[in-house]
């Protein structure tokens, strides 16, 4: 029995580590994004569009190569979601390249949203419990709430569409690292939720 659970441990910790490496690659991809529109105030809506195209593509194509090496079931379900909805408004981005400001900020926006609800719906669903469910719900709401002032503020001005762009960027970044940082716990807790809590051995 304790070798079956050795070898359950051992294959979910090597399951977990590939989605940690997936959510830290994103993590470093989103804030590299952010502090590049920082840095680049004057960008143009063209190079914007393609950034944050290739923003989301790329973290898509991470997304599904951890789920293919094989994450655990409940995390593969959520990353395919996540990945496939970066990978769509990706494509849909390059194939629109010249987007008005208008257009690519209702985008965002409709992104945003969709992402703040799978992720909320991720705080249930995936093994986690306490603060790390917190995290979630906090992350998820952040991102709707970020939608939502992206939809109301249309006219806000180029720098102020920047500021929030780039502070969507930096708040998801921030978060996917927090998680790939904080995976050895949180694959603690599942095992113990799991498998129950280890039996100790008596003297004989």
């Amino acid at each position: 029995m304790d070798s079956l659970l050795e070898e359950a441990g051992q294959m979910a910790g090597t399951q977990l580590k590939k989605l940690r490496w997936a959510l830290g690659i994103n993590g470093v991809l989103s804030i590299a994004f952010g502090v590049v529109i920082l840095l680049w105030p004057g960008i143009s809506l063209f190079a914007l569009t393609i950034l944050f195209g290739a923003w989301l593509l790329a973290g898509g194509i991470v997304g599904l190569a951890s789920v293919i090496s094989g994450a655990v079931a409940e995390e593969r379900g959520w990353t395919v979601i996540v990945s496939l909805l970066d990978i769509a408004v990706g494509l849909i981005v390059f194939i629109w390249p010249n987007i008005s400001a208008l257009a690519l900020l209702y985008v965002i926006g409709a992104y945003a949203i969709a992402l703040g609800v799978i992720t909320i719906g991720g705080a249930f669903w995936l093994p986690f419990s306490g603060s790390d469910t917190l995290l979630l719900v906090l992350s998820g709401t952040i991102s709707i709430l970020f939608g939502i002032v992206m939809f109301v503020m249309p006219s806000g001005g180029a720098l102020v569409l920047l500021a929030l762009i780039a502070a969507f960027a930096l708040v998801t970044g921030i978060w996917e690292l927090a998680v790939a940082v904080d995976g050895k716990r949180m694959l603690e807790k599942h095992m113990k939720r799991t498998f129950g809590p280890p039996k100790t051995q008596t003297a004989s």
